[in-house]
């Protein structure tokens, strides 16, 4: 995955797996992770259709799989059947189309530093369970993503190099304030990219809370902040519309197919999707930045 990236490839990451999940019949009150044990037919064919749409990475369904998250749903005791099982389904799904990134959300608890009660060890050891069951699973990669603190990206980060041999992938959550786009414990782009390739993520970036033309200000600003360092998009399908009684996202395949060659130009080295994409957005994204790679003196730059 990287040395491609360091050749000059363009990668296509995967869309939602919450939209897919839920348009199978995943309930609001339902953990996700559980259904790589309980739906696994479901779980794997999410991996197929991204591969199929042409993603060159596909994500495991392991986003909450952490314990404390777990918890939750009273499956704490899970964490290691859970996370193997969605590394395996994705690998099975994608076959050898596609890396697999293993996706590691935020835990939903604060360290003592940021208002919470836990220390940065329980948050260590939390993701080295979730990490090492992921690895043990046949991921590729780690993706901790939807980072906002950048002392749990940080533990996350350290706990992937340090529990597997794997590359690591971070992404953050920004908001579009007033003042400009920060994540919820304030951090701008620039401070998360540098925090987080400081903490050795090989693959620094941005997910989910805008749709596509609101992550190209954010990929320029991170590329300027880390330039050696490769960048990993996954915008939005915009903003989430309550109608008829369900969640629908308006933003286009062909939409969002239009603005990739200005994020390629931003910066971006790995352009997915997150909420509210689909198969369908992301074959129109891939089919895009791959005919932008071949037209004969397209903008093309390597992470060096």
């Amino acid at each position: 995955m990287l040395e491609r990236i360091r050749q000059g490839a363009v990668l296509i990451s995967d869309g939602a797996m919450g939209t897919y999940l839920h348009a199978h019949g995943l309930g609001s009150q339902d953990c996700p992770e559980s259904w790589c044990i309980s739906h696994p037919d479901v779980v794997r064919g999410i991996a197929t259709a991204y591969a199929s749409a042409g993603s060159d990475i596909v994500e495991t369904n392991s986003f909450g799989g952490n314990s404390f998250r777990l918890k939750f749903y009273h499956l704490a005791g899970k964490v290691r059947e859970l996370n193997c099982a969605a590394a395996a389904l994705a690998r099975e799904g994608a076959g050898d189309r596609c890396y697999v990134a293993a996706s590691v959300g935020p835990t939903a608890v604060f360290v003592k530093e940021e208002g919470g009660s836990v220390s940065h060890q329980q948050l260590y050891d939390a993701f080295a369970e979730q990490v090492t069951a992921l690895a043990e699973g046949g991921a590729d990669a780690i993706c901790i993503e939807t980072m906002s603190s950048i002392i749990e990206a940080s533990q996350a980060i350290r706990a992937a190099k340090e529990n597997t041999r794997l590359p690591v992938l971070c992404t953050f959550n920004f908001d579009a304030t007033p003042k400009g786009f920060f994540t919820m414990t304030g951090l701008t782009p620039e401070r998360a990219a540098k925090g987080a390739a400081e903490s050795g993520a090989d693959v620094i970036g941005a997910n989910c809370g805008h749709g596509i033309e609101m992550m190209i200000p954010i990929a320029r600003r991170m590329r300027a902040a880390v330039p050696g360092v490769p960048i990993l998009i996954q915008p939005n399908a915009d903003k989430p519309v309550f109608e008829d009684g369900k969640t629908v996202f308006k933003t286009t395949p062909q939409y969002m197919a239009s603005m990739v060659e200005e994020l390629i130009r931003a910066g971006a080295n790995i352009i997915g999707g997150c909420c509210g994409t689909t198969p369908e957005h992301l074959a129109e994204i891939a089919k895009t930045a791959r005919n932008f790679l071949t037209m004969p003196g397209h903008y093309s730059r390597a992470a060096r």
